[in-house]
């Protein structure tokens, strides 16, 4: 049977609206002509005109953070602990089983910026595409943030899942989700306003901090949902495999067999 695969990745690139400043990729191209002297430092004698047209190779130097680019959280880099009390796992401890499962999109992309949503949205959705969630089962947030990755104002953009419907999800079985914003949670600056308001501090990173009560992993970063019908394909989201660490970048693609 032939296979369709849709690219869910951004590119890894500097130099764009991708993250907040401190924490922006840099990337160094090293093209073959400056490359010339480090293959021949390899090659005692070895003199530039000996290499094919006085070229060598061509490399890529990175300063970058584990969730720069599209990645992959694990349970531990929302809290020390997961699933009320247990070590949270690292990105090198996630199990592979959840990395690769049918997927299902839930089209949030008409709230507006910064709505955290709940339950009943998550509900009223699953109802709407006719899906009843499996364990395991991949389920991705299309939010208004997915068409502006890269622009100015990407940070401020889509809505957040809240606490109550991340625990939806994972109540039901559900250890991978994703988003093509920023983060999992709203943004930032419209969480900021709220806390302002409420001073409550239960409202920050609420989404990410459900993993506390229910271990679970998210991707950020994605693209392409838009072209992702709500079901009918299995995402593959395997992590790179870093010790210890808080996320792994992945290449998350949609698996059609047609």
């Amino acid at each position: 049977m032939p296979r369709r695969i849709v690219d869910l990745s951004v590119p890894l690139e500097a130099d764009i609206a991708s993250d907040p400043p401190v924490m922006l990729p840099e990337i160094t191209y090293l093209d073959h002509q400056a490359t010339a002297e480090q293959v021949m430092g390899f090659f005692p004698g070895l003199k530039k005109e000996d290499l094919p047209g006085g070229e060598g190779w061509a490399v890529e130097m990175l300063r970058i953070a584990t969730h720069n680019g599209t990645h992959l959280d694990a349970p531990y880099h929302y809290h020390s602990t997961m699933n009320n009390g247990e070590r949270a796992i690292t990105i090198d401890e996630v199990p592979l089983e959840w990395c690769f499962q049918p997927g299902v999109k839930l089209d949030f992309r008409h709230f507006d910026d910064g709505y955290v949503a709940t339950a009943a949205d998550v509900e009223a959705e699953l109802k709407r595409i006719g899906h009843t969630l499996q364990p395991l089962d991949i389920v991705v947030v299309n939010t208004s943030a997915g068409a502006c990755y890269g622009q100015p104002d990407y940070l401020l953009k889509g809505c957040g899942m809240g606490r109550e419907a991340t625990l939806y999800l994972l109540e039901r079985g559900v250890r991978v989700t994703g988003t093509d914003a920023w983060s999992w949670d709203a943004p930032f600056a419209h969480t900021a306003k709220e806390y302002e308001r409420t001073c409550d501090a239960a409202l920050i990173w609420e989404g990410h901090r459900a993993g506390m009560e229910i271990g679970y992993c998210h991707m950020e970063k994605l693209t392409n949902l838009e072209s992702l019908p709500p079901s009918g394909y299995d995402i593959s989201c395997f992590p790179f495999k870093i010790k210890a660490a808080s996320a792994g970048f992945i290449r998350a693609v949609a698996i059609f067999e047609e």
